[in-house]
């Protein structure tokens, strides 16, 4: 399992997270169709790395428990 400590790009420690962010909707574009409520797109949690600056989207668990029944997403074999 990787070190969420870590910078998947460069190694770095220097990693910060943000408050949530959507994830769309709306007149955006909506990045998680049908992990959300019907009223309410879901929403990212984003990790910046300091020193390479590599921007990473985590989905909530709430989303991710979602996926297997949802058609508008297929598993990848």
């Amino acid at each position: 399992m990787m070190d969420p400590t870590l910078c998947p790009s460069c190694g770095g420690r220097n990693l910060y997270e943000g408050p949530p962010v959507s994830a769309g909707g709306g007149h955006a574009p909506n990045y998680l169709p049908g992990l959300g409520r019907w009223y309410m797109a879901e929403s990212f949690q984003l990790v910046i790395c300091r020193d390479c600056g590599l921007t990473r989207h985590f989905a909530s668990k709430a989303a991710r428990d979602k996926l297997a029944d949802s058609p508008k997403w297929k598993r990848i074999a």
